[in-house]
């Protein structure tokens, strides 16, 4: 687990949240340099104008040199900026710094710049003033107008990448650092919860399914959680209580079938060991070769009946779906069943609502469907008693009732009558039923696709199939 799914997703969100930081970071930087300089060329436009009515006064003459170089030394110094004062023509009339003295009455600032601050616009330039435009610097070329719009001159602030970068490397450094530690801190946040909502109940339905695997069916998963996880423990739980009934139904038929051979054998082996042993007499010999004659008809009636039950359930046989009278197979079940019959003094009813009924099934499925219904009333109908079977349509339906006078089935009976070797009186063993065959009845009508129920009157039982009608 923890080498296969878990490292995966802790890498795949490990990836994801480093690549989302990444881009918000570099995003951030990207916003925040553009930023910064909108704010800084604000800021020196403002300085800019604070200085225009002293710039204007010093082109005119009309202010001391020593006092505008102090105003302008220090607004450079505010601003930690160079500031180099121009006239109308471009050419250099004053600067903050003196190593630009020498620029002074000889530089003049390039013709399309001019045009530019002539139209009273700002001019961005790479690089510092006086200097080839490959050296780290910006420039700020700010025009100076006169009340009425004619142009004066122009103020440059001149300042160094330096000044600029060392600044945003602070902004940078919160930023990346931030950002770092934003994924650190999700990493182990995703791998807390991903532990402890997703790899731990994996882990403990993955450790519960192996030891159900190694027979410790009772085994279950304690997951409560409202999600696709506490949905699989549900499902796991309800496979597991699946398994465990499997389990319990086959040691139950394997405890069933092991006792109902062992009884008709166990009888067999005595008789016939008597025989050879000469503890029975001569005389007495056809009488338990009889005996044991019977007793292995059972056990053939029993084999038959699971290798009938185990091919309808494993659904290895085919229907043979025709075209098949019931009203004739009823009367053919009651005449195979005449001698029974007569045993008990049963008084047997057939009736039918038109003489010869249709419907769809497979007649040999049928035929046996029929024997097993009839078997089980002559089985617990009261000697001297009544059996009625009637078929009846109604709409796309054929529907067989077999009904016997007799004891009722108890509700807890009838919930397991349908279930292999059920008998409702535990502590006897019946010669004659197997405890397959309305099992059987169920499997072979929900193969044609058809149901049967049992009903309790007043005075006995009524089993009550259907078939399609044709």
């Amino acid at each position: 687990m923890k080498k296969g799914l878990f490292s995966k997703m802790v890498l795949t969100y490990t990836v994801i949240i480093a690549v989302s930081f990444i881009i918000i970071a570099t995003f951030l930087s990207f916003w925040y340099r553009g930023y910064y300089f909108d704010q800084r060329k604000k800021q020196l436009v403002s300085g800019a104008n604070v200085i225009k009515p002293y710039v204007i006064s010093r082109i005119e003459n009309t202010m001391d040199s020593g006092e505008f170089k102090r105003i302008l030394s220090l607004n450079s110094q505010l601003n930690n900026v160079n500031i180099i004062v121009v006239d109308n023509y471009g050419y250099v009339h004053e600067v903050s710094n003196d190593k630009f003295s020498k620029l002074i009455g000889y530089q003049q600032i390039n013709k399309k710049d001019l045009e530019e601050l002539r139209l009273n616009r700002i001019v961005e330039k790479s690089g510092l003033f006086g200097e080839s435009a490959s050296d780290s610097g910006y420039t700020f070329e700010i025009p100076i107008t006169t009340s009425n719009d004619s142009f004066f001159g122009a103020i440059i602030m001149s300042t160094s990448a330096m000044d600029l970068t060392n600044s945003l490397s602070e902004v940078y450094s919160i930023i990346w650092v931030s950002a770092v530690v934003a994924i650190v801190l999700s990493c182990v946040i995703t791998y807390y919860f991903s532990q402890k909502i997703i790899i731990k109940p994996l882990e403990q339905i993955n450790s519960v399914a192996g030891k159900i695997s190694k027979g410790e069916v009772g085994k279950r998963v304690s997951i409560n959680s409202n999600d696709e996880i506490g949905e699989l423990a549900k499902s796991f739980n309800s496979m597991a209580d699946s398994l465990e009934e499997v389990e319990k139904n086959r040691r139950e038929f394997i405890s069933n079938v092991s006792h109902e051979l062992r009884s008709p054998i166990t009888s067999i082996k005595g008789f016939i060991s008597g025989i050879l042993d000469g503890v029975i007499p001569k005389e007495k010999e056809n009488y338990y070769l009889s005996i044991a004659y019977e007793e292995i008809q059972r056990l053939t009636r029993l084999i038959n009946d699971l290798l009938d039950l185990t091919a309808i359930e494993s659904g290895k046989f085919k229907l043979k779906i025709g075209r098949i009278d019931i009203n004739e197979i009823i009367r053919l079940t009651v005449i195979k069943s005449e001698t029974r019959i007569k045993d008990k003094k049963l008084n047997v009813e057939v009736c039918f609502s038109e003489d010869m009924q249709f419907a769809a099934g497979d007649r040999d499925r049928i035929i046996q469907v029929l024997t097993n219904l009839l078997d089980n009333a002559i089985k617990y109908v009261n000697e001297g008693g009544n059996i009625i079977i009637t078929s009846k349509a109604k709409g796309e339906k054929v529907y067989v009732s077999i009904f016997n006078d007799g004891p009722n089935i108890s509700k807890e009976d009838e919930k397991h009558i349908w279930e292999r070797f059920y008998k409702s009186d535990k502590s006897r063993t019946t010669k004659v039923s197997t405890g397959l065959g309305l099992p059987i009845v169920r499997n072979i009508l929900t193969q044609h696709g058809e149901d049967i129920k049992v009903h309790n009157k007043e005075d006995g039982v009524t089993f009550t199939f259907t078939l399609k009608r044709l």
